[in-house]
């Protein structure tokens, strides 16, 4: 039985303890099975910023922490890691990467210089062996084409050349992604828009 009195999250953590100790089909489960569902509530979760209700972020969110409590309750079982230890290291990060909140007082600035001090800082932690390491290869094409670019451009990599008429669909699109990058729009975020406003309109 959970125990009265706790605090939601804890709550939260009791509940999904007893699921995976009780219930058969979540006993079955492994980090593998699980992917298929935590990119679906992903993908709901975005739905629900853009075209939801306060009330429909609000039970997205749910069913997303659902699956990291999820993942966090198999890896305790094997030893692997706890939730204290997720929660753990994200507030060591966060405290890491954000200086100029944690630490010196007098390092404020922009929003573009603290984006500079979050990938700098960042940049240290990871001694990444090539300039794309750490950029997921599933995400979507056009949010993956901008992360690259923008990797390729801190390197201070040749920026992509305007496509050329005879250039094939991908060189174009790559152009498109790299004229938003430019502009400081997410072209991922802009085609999803102009496809919304397509089918209002149609």
């Amino acid at each position: 039985m959970t125990e009265p009195g706790l605090e939601p999250l804890l709550e939260f953590r009791e509940v999904m303890r007893r699921l995976r100790a009780e219930c058969p089909w979540k006993q079955e489960q492994t980090h593998r099975s699980l992917v298929r569902y935590l990119v679906e509530e992903l993908h709901e979760t975005v739905d629900a910023i853009e075209s939801g209700t306060p009330d429909d972020l609000r039970e997205e969110l749910g069913d997303l922490l659902l699956q990291v409590y999820f993942h966090a309750a198999i890896a305790e079982e094997s030893g692997s890691f706890t939730l204290d230890d997720v929660a753990a290291g994200i507030v060591a990060k966060m405290r890491r990467r954000n200086p100029h909140v944690f630490g010196d007082a007098g390092r404020q600035g922009s929003a573009a210089e603290v984006n500079e001090l979050w990938e700098s800082v960042k940049a240290t932690e990871k001694q990444r062996d090539h300039v794309t390491d750490g950029i997921a290869p599933t995400l979507p094409a056009l949010l993956y084409a901008d992360k690259v670019l923008d990797r390729l451009g801190r390197a201070g990599a040749a920026p992509v050349a305007p496509a050329a008429a005879g250039d094939g669909v991908g060189d174009r699109l790559l152009a498109l992604v790299a004229e938003a990058h430019d502009a400081g729009v997410d072209p991922e975020q802009e085609l999803r828009d102009a496809v919304r406003r397509l089918l209002d309109e149609a």
